[in-house]
C-alpha cells in the first residue's frame, strides 16, 4: 500500500474513532478512544509528512543541495576605466544559470561575487579591504557568456589597487604596467 492510500485510510480511521467517540458515555471508554484518536492523528502527520518529503525527491534536488562545495575563483581579469573597474571571471557555461544564481554584495571597501551550482559547484570571489572606497550603489553585475562585475569607483583615482594583496596597478599617462619589486605579471 503506497503512502496515499495509508493516509486516506488514516483518515477513514480517524473519522470513525471521532464518530465512536461522540456515541460513548462511559469515562474510560471515552479516554480510550481519545488515546487512540491521538495516536491515529501522529501517524496521519507523519505519513503526511512522509508523502511532502516523497513529493520533493521525485521533483529533483534543489539548486542548493546539488552543489556539494564552493571553490574559490582565483583566476580572472580586471580592466578600469575613468568611473569603473571591471572584474572579469570567466566561467564555462556561467550564462545558462538562472540570473538569481549569481549574488554580488558590494560594501564601501570590499565586494563579493557567488555563484551558485555551475556545473554542481559554487564559486565564490571575495575582495576584502580595497585601498580606495567604491560606490556601492552604482556598482553592478552583467551575465553574459562572462560574469562581468562592475565597480563604480567613489572617486576617479588614476590608479586603483583592489587589495594591499594584489598591487599592480596602471601608470596613468603611458602605456605601462608597474609591478611592486619581487612581483612578476602578466597582462594580456
Amino acid at each position: 500500500m503506497d503512502v496515499a492510500e495509508q493516509i486516506s485510510q488514516l483518515e477513514a480511521d480517524l473519522q470513525e474513532l471521532s464518530s465512536l467517540l461522540e456515541k460513548a458515555e462511559r469515562k474510560r471508554l471515552q479516554e480510550l478512544l481519545k488515546q487512540e484518536q491521538k495516536k491515529v492523528e501522529k501517524e496521519l502527520a507523519s505519513k503526511r509528512q512522509q508523502q511532502e518529503q516523497q513529493a520533493r525527491r521525485e521533483a529533483g534536488p534543489s539548486a542548493a543541495s546539488k552543489a556539494a562545495y564552493t571553490v574559490k575563483i582565483t583566476s580572472y581579469a580586471w580592466d578600469q576605466s575613468e568611473k569603473f573597474v571591471k572584474i572579469y571571471l570567466d566561467l564555462k557555461e556561467v550564462h545558462k544559470i538562472p540570473a538569481e544564481n549569481v549574488e554580488v554584495n558590494f560594501t564601501e571597501r570590499s565586494f563579493s561575487v557567488l555563484i551558485k551550482d555551475l556545473n554542481g559547484k559554487n564559486h565564490q570571489m571575495t575582495v576584502l579591504n580595497l585601498l580606495h572606497p567604491i560606490d556601492d550603489k552604482e556598482s553592478y553585475k552583467k551575465v553574459s557568456k562572462t560574469c562581468n562585475t562592475k565597480v563604480r569607483k567613489a572617486s576617479n583615482p588614476d590608479l586603483f589597487f583592489f587589495s594591499a594583496l594584489d598591487p599592480v596597478f596602471f601608470v596613468p599617462h603611458t602605456d605601462a604596467w608597474q609591478f611592486p619589486p619581487g612581483v612578476v605579471g602578466v597582462v594580456l
